[in-house]
């Protein structure tokens, strides 16, 4: 670790805040850790504040060189504003669309970093997509994919709610930014179901909104079709469909997701699969690069780690590193899609990707 980011925030010390704390200790720099509920046990100082109170966050980010948001979506913005302020680093794990416009609006005087969706997806898988495009003359598609499930799904949803609930209502709900035809629009998420086979093991894909972060915006005028899917076990979609639309859970958000993590909870043993393909004409041929893993839950500091939990965790931390180092800009906003996959890698936190 080297520059002059030294102290860190992070604010949400859920299972993926934690680890982030943990990776940030690891890779040297001094961690502050915040929630609102009391928090022991972990490697690195802990305090219980309001969150969400703008004036309590104030204070909170006093002496912090950079911070990392790890809230639910609607939490963020109040964590940015107060970084902006401040001239201090931001980082976060949203998906949420409006949320990242309004950071984006912030950029245009802003006197540190704002990188919101450093997460997977959007954050990783749009890392990987605009390497695999680089590679090409012209580019005709990019397709994204990732799905966090359980390793040993059971019932007929086939899932676990390792994640935020309040994240994947969020995505399952709000429309879905892609380019179709050369044509920037939006497209209904739950809707444009495919099959897709990794490593032997049959999945669908579907739209969900947010993963694609800013890569609409980058790549507008430069591919014809560019999406974003989620994976999931085969039967999810269609039991979403109907959970929110033909029963109109989508009316109440909150208890939605009370209602599904009460039917899946978390599980320890999960998986997080990554696909990523981009077609197009190389040296005038026709071709098509694709990148595919799937990662499992890790050994971290003596503790096992969800797969979802390091997988979002280090992808983060990667980028702050990153800053911290010089090798992405000092301020304003940092488009996931612009980090070079090559030097992520080459991060402490961004090396747990290859092993």
């Amino acid at each position: 670790m080297s520059g002059s980011i030294e102290r860190v925030a992070v604010v949400g010390l859920g299972k993926v805040g934690a680890t982030v704390g943990v990776l940030l200790g690891r890779t040297g720099f001094t961690v502050q850790g915040v929630d609102g509920r009391p928090v022991a046990g972990l490697p690195f100082e802990c305090r219980q504040s309001d969150v969400s109170d703008p004036a309590t966050v104030a204070q909170l980010l006093e002496g912090q060189h950079a911070v990392v948001a790890c809230l639910p979506y609607h939490l963020n913005l109040g964590i940015a504003r107060a970084a902006h302020e401040r001239g201090i680093h931001y980082f976060d794990l949203t998906e949420d669309v409006h949320s990242t416009k309004a950071i984006l609006a912030m950029a245009k005087d802003a006197r540190a970093v704002l990188a919101p969706q450093c997460g997977l997806a959007p954050g990783f898988i749009g890392i990987v997509g605009a390497a695999l495009a680089a590679d090409f003359d012209k580019i005709r598609s990019i397709e994204l994919r990732v799905g966090a499930l359980p390793e040993h799904p059971s019932g007929m949803l086939g899932y676990a709610f390792n994640w935020s609930s309040e994240g994947v209502v969020n995505e399952y709900l709000n429309d879905c930014e892609v380019i179709r035809e050369g044509r920037r629009m939006t497209v209904p998420s739950l809707g444009q179901l495919e099959t897709i086979v990794i490593n032997g093991m049959r999945l669908e894909a579907f739209t969900t909104s947010g993963g694609l972060g800013t890569m609409c915006e980058t790549f507008d005028g430069r591919v014809q079709d560019l999406n974003y899917k989620t994976l999931r076990y085969p039967g999810h979609c269609d039991l979403m469909r109907f959970f929110f639309h033909e029963l109109h859970m989508r009316d109440d958000r909150k208890l939605s997701g009370e209602i599904l993590v009460n039917a899946k909870p978390p599980v320890d043993d999960d998986v997080v699969f990554v696909h990523a393909a981009v077609e197009g004409w190389q040296d005038k041929l026709l071709k098509r690069e694709e990148y595919v893993e799937a990662f499992y839950p890790i050994e971290i500091d003596g503790q096992l780690v969800k797969a979802i939990s390091w997988t979002t965790a280090a992808s983060v931390c990667a980028v702050l590193e990153m800053v911290a180092d010089e090798v992405l800009p000092r301020k304003g906003f940092i488009r996931q899609e612009s980090i070079p996959f090559d030097r992520f890698l080459e991060t402490r936190n961004g090396g747990l990707y290859i092993g």
